[in-house]
């Protein structure tokens, strides 16, 4: 079995305080047995982007690996866990991505996930900060398992999914800042179908409280490789969840419904439009 920890938090406007919480719950989460920790969208700072075009916010950023990355680093190691968490990346002057650095159990940095759909949208104004990322869909091989990530808007596009699945993906970290309660049942159709078409685990991982007129709801969750809801966290309260898998049950649900097995890959290519009879 593989414990993993969904560290559904809120965030103040003190990056520091926000920070040291996050190694608290690493601490912990290792404490009990959890040998990957995921952390919600721009996990240790307010989700700036409700604000529009204000230039002032790209100060957050920082390097991937810097200063935030070489802590969770240090914190991985001693505690012998794995994390994904997600930062205001600042790749060079005037390039920023939203990232998720993928960090195995021994301090390794194992590399990075660049948000690559960017939503623009009320209270998500997300083309001024963000650039799409370059799409490399990478899966990372870390003591927990195999990983892949689909940081929020990106879990809506199942070509990206997709992808990582054929890659080898077995648990998708989705780190997440969502709001609408009356949306929330899609949302977790959205990943128990996407569990259940491609037979990984799916791990969303939402933030909580009230940031300006945006409150962040909670209610993380992960499906099965059967697209099954197997643990949900609290609404709308921090909680540090803990879900034990089962990574064999990957092959078992392959061995009855094999869906990878039984793509025709040769017929999906470039979509052309028709001639209308």
């Amino acid at each position: 079995m593989t414990r993993i920890a969904l560290a559904q938090t809120t965030s103040g406007t003190d990056r520091e305080a926000n920070v040291v919480a996050a190694l608290r719950l690493i601490a912990d989460a290792a404490q009990q047995g959890a040998s990957l920790i995921c952390f919600p969208e721009m996990g240790f700072d307010r989700f700036f982007p409700q604000h529009r075009a204000d230039p002032r916010f790209f100060d957050l950023a920082e390097p991937v690996p810097g200063p935030t990355v070489e802590r969770l680093r240090s914190a991985a190691r001693e505690a012998g866990i794995a994390i994904v968490a997600n930062i205001f990346e600042r790749a060079a002057p005037g390039v920023y991505y939203d990232c998720s650095p993928v960090i195995d159990a021994d301090g390794t940095l194992l590399g990075r996930t660049r948000m690559v759909h960017i939503a623009e949208a009320p209270q998500f104004n997300e083309k001024f900060y963000y650039r799409p990322g370059p799409g490399e869909f990478s899966v990372f091989s870390a003591r927990a398992g195999k990983l892949g990530v689909a940081i929020c808007y990106d879990r809506h596009y199942p070509e990206q999914l997709r992808i990582l699945a054929l890659r080898g993906c077995e648990i998708l970290l989705v780190p997440l800042a969502a709001t609408s309660r009356e949306q929330w049942a899609m949302f977790e159709m959205e990943l128990q179908v996407a569990s259940f078409q491609n037979q990984f685990f799916s791990v969303v991982v939402n933030r909580v409280g009230h940031e300006g007129d945006m409150e962040f709801i909670g209610r993380s969750f992960v499906t099965d490789p059967w697209g099954k809801v197997i643990a949900r966290a609290a609404d709308g309260v921090p909680e540090l969840l803990l879900v034990d898998i089962d990574l064999d049950e990957i092959d078992r649900a392959r061995r009855v419904i094999p869906h990878l097995r039984d793509r025709r890959a040769e017929l999906y290519g470039p979509i052309t439009q028709t001639q209308s009879q």
